[in-house]
Protein backbone atom coordinates (compact mmCIF):
# COMPACT_ATOMS: atom_id res chain seq x y z
CA UNK A 1 0.00 0.00 0.00
CA UNK A 2 1.80 3.39 -1.07
CA UNK A 3 0.97 6.13 1.96
CA UNK A 4 0.49 9.71 2.36
CA UNK A 5 2.94 11.54 4.14
CA UNK A 6 1.18 14.99 5.64
CA UNK A 7 4.70 15.72 7.37
CA UNK A 8 8.06 14.57 7.60
CA UNK A 9 11.16 15.77 9.27
CA UNK A 10 14.04 14.12 10.75
CA UNK A 11 12.11 12.48 14.63
CA UNK A 12 8.91 12.39 13.40
CA UNK A 13 6.58 11.56 10.46
CA UNK A 14 2.71 11.90 10.15
CA UNK A 15 0.68 9.67 7.67
CA UNK A 16 -2.57 9.03 6.63
CA UNK A 17 -4.69 5.91 7.79
CA UNK A 18 -7.30 4.57 5.52
CA UNK A 19 -10.22 3.13 7.00
CA UNK A 20 -10.29 -0.64 7.23
CA UNK A 21 -6.48 -0.36 7.91
CA UNK A 22 -4.61 -1.27 11.65
CA UNK A 23 -2.72 1.24 12.59
CA UNK A 24 -0.29 -1.55 13.92
CA UNK A 25 0.09 -5.43 13.54
CA UNK A 26 -1.71 -7.82 15.44
CA UNK A 27 -2.33 -11.92 15.67
CA UNK A 28 -4.31 -11.30 12.46
CA UNK A 29 -1.91 -11.26 10.60
CA UNK A 30 -3.36 -8.39 8.33
CA UNK A 31 -0.97 -5.51 6.69
CA UNK A 32 -0.85 -2.54 9.20
CA UNK A 33 0.09 1.36 8.66
CA UNK A 34 2.98 0.93 10.65
CA UNK A 35 4.56 -1.75 8.24
CA UNK A 36 3.86 0.59 5.39
CA UNK A 37 5.62 3.37 7.05
CA UNK A 38 8.60 1.56 7.90
CA UNK A 39 9.38 0.09 3.65
CA UNK A 40 8.61 3.41 3.34
CA UNK A 41 11.50 4.43 5.36
CA UNK A 42 13.41 2.15 4.55
CA UNK A 43 13.26 2.77 0.67
CA UNK A 44 14.05 6.08 1.31
CA UNK A 45 17.21 5.09 3.27
CA UNK A 46 17.90 2.30 0.20
CA UNK A 47 18.35 5.54 -2.10
CA UNK A 48 21.79 5.79 -3.32
CA UNK A 49 23.13 9.00 -2.57
CA UNK A 50 25.92 11.20 -2.18
CA UNK A 51 26.09 10.33 1.42
CA UNK A 52 24.97 6.83 0.88
CA UNK A 53 26.55 5.61 -2.49
CA UNK A 54 25.87 2.13 -1.68
CA UNK A 55 22.26 2.53 -1.34
CA UNK A 56 21.76 0.20 1.32
CA UNK A 57 20.37 0.03 4.63
CA UNK A 58 19.28 -1.94 7.74
CA UNK A 59 16.54 -1.91 9.82
CA UNK A 60 14.79 1.22 10.63
CA UNK A 61 13.37 2.99 13.68
CA UNK A 62 9.76 3.69 14.08
CA UNK A 63 7.67 4.59 17.24
CA UNK A 64 4.04 3.54 17.58
CA UNK A 65 2.74 6.74 20.18
CA UNK A 66 -0.70 6.47 19.54
CA UNK A 67 -3.47 4.86 17.22
CA UNK A 68 -6.42 5.16 15.56
CA UNK A 69 -9.08 2.29 15.73
CA UNK A 70 -8.95 0.07 12.15
CA UNK A 71 -12.35 1.49 11.14
CA UNK A 72 -11.39 5.21 11.20
CA UNK A 73 -9.77 7.34 9.40
CA UNK A 74 -7.05 10.19 9.70
CA UNK A 75 -3.50 11.18 10.77
CA UNK A 76 -1.56 9.36 13.05
CA UNK A 77 1.93 10.44 14.40
CA UNK A 78 5.09 8.30 14.78
CA UNK A 79 8.55 9.07 15.94
CA UNK A 80 11.39 8.10 13.12
CA UNK A 81 13.59 8.42 16.28
CA UNK A 82 13.61 7.54 19.93
CA UNK A 83 13.97 11.35 20.32
CA UNK A 84 11.52 11.94 18.19
CA UNK A 85 8.90 8.81 20.06
CA UNK A 86 10.04 10.24 23.42
CA UNK A 87 9.04 13.68 22.81
CA UNK A 88 5.39 12.84 20.71
CA UNK A 89 4.97 10.83 23.86
CA UNK A 90 5.25 13.28 26.64
CA UNK A 91 3.29 15.67 24.43
CA UNK A 92 0.41 13.08 24.65
CA UNK A 93 1.08 12.21 28.64
CA UNK A 94 0.45 15.92 29.00
CA UNK A 95 -2.30 16.68 27.08
CA UNK A 96 -0.43 19.12 24.89
CA UNK A 97 -1.00 17.48 21.84
CA UNK A 98 -3.93 18.95 20.38
CA UNK A 99 -6.72 16.35 18.44
CA UNK A 100 -10.00 17.47 16.21
CA UNK A 101 -12.23 14.76 14.96
CA UNK A 102 -15.02 14.90 12.96
CA UNK A 103 -17.89 12.32 12.90
CA UNK A 104 -21.58 12.04 11.75
CA UNK A 105 -23.60 10.82 13.87
CA UNK A 106 -27.00 10.11 14.04
CA UNK A 107 -30.16 12.02 14.95
CA UNK A 108 -30.39 15.83 15.44
CA UNK A 109 -28.51 17.38 18.91
CA UNK A 110 -30.89 18.99 21.32
CA UNK A 111 -27.67 22.03 21.55
CA UNK A 112 -25.75 23.10 19.04
CA UNK A 113 -22.18 22.36 21.44
CA UNK A 114 -21.61 20.92 24.68
CA UNK A 115 -19.24 18.73 26.59
CA UNK A 116 -19.42 14.84 28.20
CA UNK A 117 -17.20 14.19 30.84
CA UNK A 118 -17.93 10.48 32.49
CA UNK A 119 -16.42 7.44 33.82
CA UNK A 120 -15.89 4.95 31.44
CA UNK A 121 -14.21 1.44 32.10
CA UNK A 122 -12.01 -0.14 30.01
CA UNK A 123 -10.54 -3.57 30.04
CA UNK A 124 -6.72 -3.79 29.00
CA UNK A 125 -5.06 -7.07 27.12
CA UNK A 126 -4.28 -9.46 29.92
CA UNK A 127 -1.53 -11.33 30.36
CA UNK A 128 -0.77 -14.66 26.94
CA UNK A 129 -1.17 -18.01 27.56
CA UNK A 130 -4.69 -17.57 29.54
CA UNK A 131 -5.76 -20.58 28.26
CA UNK A 132 -3.67 -22.37 30.86
CA UNK A 133 -5.29 -20.67 33.82
CA UNK A 134 -8.08 -21.77 35.97
CA UNK A 135 -11.27 -19.89 35.77
CA UNK A 136 -10.58 -18.20 39.73
CA UNK A 137 -7.41 -16.91 38.43
CA UNK A 138 -8.89 -15.72 34.77
CA UNK A 139 -11.39 -13.65 36.81
CA UNK A 140 -8.43 -12.21 39.19
CA UNK A 141 -6.69 -11.25 36.10
CA UNK A 142 -9.56 -9.72 34.74
CA UNK A 143 -10.56 -7.42 37.60
CA UNK A 144 -7.15 -6.17 37.91
CA UNK A 145 -7.07 -5.20 34.20
CA UNK A 146 -10.67 -3.37 34.23
CA UNK A 147 -9.94 -0.05 34.92
CA UNK A 148 -12.67 3.10 35.22
CA UNK A 149 -11.52 6.16 33.89
CA UNK A 150 -12.59 9.66 33.15
CA UNK A 151 -13.25 10.43 29.96
CA UNK A 152 -13.74 14.04 28.69
CA UNK A 153 -14.49 16.02 25.32
CA UNK A 154 -16.05 18.79 23.93
CA UNK A 155 -18.23 18.68 20.41
CA UNK A 156 -20.26 21.40 18.26
CA UNK A 157 -22.65 21.31 15.50
CA UNK A 158 -20.93 21.49 12.20
CA UNK A 159 -24.15 20.82 9.96
CA UNK A 160 -27.23 18.69 9.78
CA UNK A 161 -26.98 16.58 6.54
CA UNK A 162 -29.65 14.38 4.68
CA UNK A 163 -32.81 12.93 6.25
CA UNK A 164 -33.29 9.35 5.78
CA UNK A 165 -36.13 6.72 7.55
CA UNK A 166 -35.84 4.40 10.52
CA UNK A 167 -38.20 2.10 12.00
CA UNK A 168 -39.50 4.82 14.43
CA UNK A 169 -39.60 7.41 11.72
CA UNK A 170 -37.32 10.50 9.83
CA UNK A 171 -34.32 11.27 11.69
CA UNK A 172 -31.17 12.91 10.20
CA UNK A 173 -27.41 12.52 10.25
CA UNK A 174 -25.54 15.21 11.42
CA UNK A 175 -21.65 16.62 11.25
CA UNK A 176 -19.68 17.05 14.50
CA UNK A 177 -16.24 18.54 15.62
CA UNK A 178 -15.34 16.51 18.15
CA UNK A 179 -12.16 17.67 20.41
CA UNK A 180 -11.23 14.70 22.93
CA UNK A 181 -9.11 16.18 25.81
CA UNK A 182 -8.65 12.58 27.31
CA UNK A 183 -7.33 9.50 24.96
CA UNK A 184 -9.60 6.44 26.54
CA UNK A 185 -10.11 3.38 24.36
CA UNK A 186 -12.95 3.82 22.02
CA UNK A 187 -13.78 7.01 23.84
CA UNK A 188 -15.83 9.03 21.15
CA UNK A 189 -17.69 5.65 19.79
CA UNK A 190 -18.76 4.96 23.55
CA UNK A 191 -19.69 8.98 24.86
CA UNK A 192 -21.47 9.39 21.10
CA UNK A 193 -23.28 6.36 21.44
CA UNK A 194 -24.12 6.92 25.63
CA UNK A 195 -25.60 10.33 24.37
CA UNK A 196 -28.16 8.60 22.18
CA UNK A 197 -26.31 9.61 18.94
CA UNK A 198 -24.01 6.72 18.09
CA UNK A 199 -21.34 7.19 15.20
CA UNK A 200 -22.89 6.12 11.41
CA UNK A 201 -21.69 2.35 10.74
CA UNK A 202 -20.71 1.79 14.43
CA UNK A 203 -22.07 -1.67 14.95
CA UNK A 204 -20.17 -2.22 18.08
CA UNK A 205 -21.95 0.54 20.19
CA UNK A 206 -25.37 0.62 18.07
CA UNK A 207 -27.57 -1.53 16.59
CA UNK A 208 -26.48 -0.21 12.82
CA UNK A 209 -25.11 -2.18 10.34
CA UNK A 210 -21.62 -1.41 9.10
CA UNK A 211 -21.06 0.47 5.65
CA UNK A 212 -19.89 -0.79 2.70
CA UNK A 213 -16.40 -0.08 3.07
CA UNK A 214 -16.52 -1.39 6.70
CA UNK A 215 -15.56 2.03 8.22
CA UNK A 216 -17.47 4.39 10.24
CA UNK A 217 -18.30 7.81 10.45
CA UNK A 218 -15.25 9.17 12.27
CA UNK A 219 -11.98 10.73 11.24
CA UNK A 220 -9.20 12.55 13.49
CA UNK A 221 -8.87 15.30 10.94
CA UNK A 222 -6.46 17.61 12.38
CA UNK A 223 -3.75 17.29 15.24
CA UNK A 224 -1.46 20.04 16.91
CA UNK A 225 1.91 18.82 18.45
CA UNK A 226 5.26 20.53 18.76
CA UNK A 227 8.97 19.29 17.12
CA UNK A 228 11.33 17.15 18.83
CA UNK A 229 14.33 19.56 18.84
CA UNK A 230 13.06 23.39 18.49
CA UNK A 231 9.51 22.45 19.88
CA UNK A 232 8.24 24.08 16.48
CA UNK A 233 4.71 23.81 16.47
CA UNK A 234 3.02 21.90 14.15
CA UNK A 235 -0.50 22.05 12.75
CA UNK A 236 -2.05 19.74 10.18
CA UNK A 237 -5.58 19.00 8.74
CA UNK A 238 -6.72 17.13 5.88
CA UNK A 239 -10.08 17.07 4.74
CA UNK A 240 -13.31 15.14 5.42
CA UNK A 241 -13.43 11.40 3.79
CA UNK A 242 -14.70 11.97 -0.36
CA UNK A 243 -17.72 9.06 0.68
CA UNK A 244 -19.34 11.25 3.46
CA UNK A 245 -21.22 13.23 0.85
CA UNK A 246 -23.69 10.99 0.32
CA UNK A 247 -24.60 11.73 4.27
CA UNK A 248 -23.67 15.28 4.50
Amino acid sequence: MSIKVLYEDNHIIAVLKPAGVLTQGDRTGERSLMEDVKDYLKEKKNKKTPSNPSGQAGNVFLGLVHRLDKPVSGIVLFGKTSKGASRLSEQFREHTIQKTYHAIVIGKLDKEKGEIKEKVNKISFFAEGFTNKTDEELLAEIKKATKTRTAELSWEVVKYGKPFDTAQGKSVYTLLKIMPKTGRFHQIRIQMANMGHPILGDEKYSNQKSLPDRSIGLCATAISFKSATDNKEINLEIPLPEGWGKYI
